[in-house]
């Protein structure tokens, strides 16, 4: 009878479908797909998750300013968070959105046992709300006045709202995490979420909104939206399909999860909301939290605003899949954050990549084809420096293994190379090119190059966690199949006799200078504004447009309109006269900013009441970017003249 596999449950933080991810954000599911793999490698029947977020008010005020409606802004945004996944090779098992049907009901049914049981109830919520981290503040959370996790502004709000009992499980939490001290890693998170919020004492959380619609309805309260964290956190049991009621076959599998993977920055919805939720639940927690360091572009966070964004489009298009999966997963210490720029990006690709991994395969392949009809040669002949190459291939095995159970994916990567730079080393040591020339060391020749052989079959076989396409490729090379956790316990699995393919170099080096050039042309032409013309008009005759008449009018006062968010009201000096004018454009100018400007207006439109107000005549505007800007005049010409 086969023994049954070990289980082995792992997740992302579904990603939040606010816009299109950078590789920031993308490095969450590189590291946990690589962890998936080597559990797959070491014989564990593994079940990944991923998906994305999908409510909430930041989505609805995109989607409104973008003119659609809220699902079709995150059917947008989910469909380009999946493409980028399957692009970076990621072998997630099931992709969940939190807009999917079972996922809707399986949380409503949450909160309504959550409800019934009296760990929610109904009050009122006044406070400081942060819109793009969906989060109320009281006055002394906030830093400088604002959001003490992102930095941004926060606006004062008061609603109805449903709270969930967060101090009643607070000592139960707290006891748990003491008695699981392997819960919260790394150790520098956890004592951070015990000292910051635990210990201090917990508030109730706020678990319902009415101020938008965009998100999972409270059935038995029409008006009440279920809040985010409910919703989303609740995604890591839904998708094995549980819900209260009833416990799918793959939650009764698979769950408690093995380890949540997440960003460090909602490292307390995971060990503290969360648990406690399942607590409620009576269900059981994972197993383990892990709270990855951010991936920065030099010293900064990647942000739309500051534009320093990469993303992993971009870095696949010009340099490949498993080049970026490696620098990804290479330069992101256990517990600090790494950084990411294309200068050290291209370093790394040619020193660790076309250098050191690419040119031993290249070198050995071609050997074996140089000097043995590309045969690979029995290994029978045994001489100086083999047992150390052989030591450190074999040794490498139990490194990664046990570096991999601790998460330490780029310390991981790091003893992989340790075998590839041995192997270099042995290259120079036995100097195979010199035993070609002596027909009695034939043998040992073919020996060296068995070995090599061997111990890049090792190589890819370690490799195949981390960079799948590149083990591929280098097992391709050396024609074999053989890259099982197993065959590599011991040296010395690789079959001889066997023929091998062209030595076809892996990685080829990059010209630093020449790519950094079409990089910054692509940044500048990225950068450049893209102008849409509006289509022309109809085409009218010269006597229509005489019938216009066009002037300058000198701004003496310009005021927002009380109760209108896009008028503002000008007092134009007109030569010897006064005009009052209503211009839709508040979104876009200040009235300081106009005030003593010259600006052209049509004079002779016939005047309509706008507000209980009378326009007399239309301020004239041109698109610009992603507004309008007023026409003003480049010198200071005399208010009244005609515009001929």
């Amino acid at each position: 009878m086969e023994k049954q596999k070990e289980k082995f449950y792992i997740t992302t933080a579904i990603a939040y479908t606010s816009r299109t991810p950078h590789i920031g954000n993308t490095y969450e599911i590189i590291l946990t797909d690589a962890i998936a793999r080597f559990n797959r490698f070491i014989g564990k029947d593994v079940f990944f998750l991923t998906g994305t977020d999908e409510h909430g008010i930041k989505i609805q005020e995109i989607a409104e300013a973008a003119g659609i409606t809220p699902k079709e802004h995150v059917d947008k945004i989910a469909g380009e968070i999946r493409d980028i996944a399957d692009m970076l090779n990621i072998s997630y098992d099931k992709f969940i959105r939190t807009t999917d049907d079972y996922h809707v009901k399986a949380v409503q049914k949450i909160f309504k046992r959550l409800y019934d049981q009296g760990d929610i109830y109904k009050g009122e919520y006044e406070g400081l709300y942060c819109t793009p981290c969906e989060s109320f503040w009281t006055e002394t959370q906030l830093v400088d006045g604002k959001c003490p996790d992102c930095g941004r502004e926060v606006k004062p709000m008061k609603e109805e709202a449903y709270f969930f009992k967060m101090s009643k499980y607070q000592d139960r939490l707290m006891k748990y995490i003491e008695e699981h001290p392997e819960f919260i890693q790394p150790e520098s998170r956890k004592k951070e979420m015990v000292n910051n919020f635990l210990k201090p004492g917990l508030q109730d959380l706020c678990v319902s909104r009415t101020s938008f619609t965009w998100g999972v309805p409270v059935d038995f309260d029409p008006g009440h939206v279920v809040y985010v964290w409910i919703d989303a956190l609740s995604n890591y049991i839904t998708a094995l399909g549980y819900t209260p009621d009833e416990k799918g076959e793959l939650y009764k599998k698979y769950w408690p999860a093995d380890v949540h993977i997440i960003g460090k920055d909602i490292l307390r919805f995971h060990t503290i909301y969360w648990p406690i939720m399942l607590m409620a639940l009576g269900e059981p927690l994972p197993k383990q939290v892990f709270g990855h360091p951010w991936m920065l572009v030099g010293e900064e966070k990647m942000s739309k605003s500051r534009g320093n964004v990469i993303y992993a489009q971009d870095l696949v298009k010009h340099f490949g899949v498993d080049a970026v999966r490696y620098y990804s997963l290479h330069e992101m210490p256990f517990a600090q954050d790494g950084t990411i720029t294309y200068d050290v990006f291209m370093s790394r690709y040619n020193s660790d990549l076309a250098n050191t991994l690419g040119n031993l395969v290249n070198r050995t392949v071609a050997m074996i084809n140089k000097y043995f009809g590309g045969v690979i040669p029995e290994g029978d002949t045994a001489g100086e420096f083999d047992d150390d190459l052989k030591a450190v291939a074999a040794g490498a095995v139990e490194k990664v293994s046990e570096k991999m159970k601790q998460l330490r994916v780029a310390d991981s990567l790091d003893e992989i190379w340790k075998v590839v730079d041995r192997a270099n080393k042995y290259i120079d040591e036995t100097a195979p090119w010199v035993l070609a020339k002596d027909e009695a060391r034939r043998a040992r020749l073919g020996t060296v190059l068995y070995n090599l052989a061997e111990t890049i079959r090792i190589i890819a076989a370690l490799l195949s966690s981390f960079m799948p396409e590149t083990a591929g490729k280098i097992a391709a090379q050396i024609n074999t199949d053989a890259l099982s956790y197993e065959s590599i316990k011991s040296f010395g699995a690789l079959e001889s006799g066997v023929k091998v393919g062209e030595a076809v170099p892996i990685f080829a080096r990059i010209d630093i200078a020449k790519k950094t050039e079409e990089l910054e042309a692509e940044a500048e032409a990225a950068a450049a504004p893209e102008v849409e013309t509006a289509p022309y008009k109809d085409v009218i005759d010269f006597e229509d447009f005489e019938k216009l008449d066009i002037r300058v009018g000198k701004v003496l006062e310009c005021e927002k309109v009380p109760k209108s968010s896009k008028l503002l009201r000008f007092v134009l000096e007109v030569g010897s006269e006064k005009r009052q004018i209503l211009s839709g454009i508040a979104k876009y100018h200040k009235p300081e900013e106009l005030t003593g400007k010259n600006v052209l207006f049509v004079a002779n439109l016939k005047p309509r009441k706008i507000m209980g107000l009378e326009s007399q005549g239309m301020i004239l505007s041109a698109e610009y970017k992603d507004g309008l800007t007023v026409l003003t005049t480049l010198n200071d010409i005399q208010s009244g003249a005609e515009i001929v």
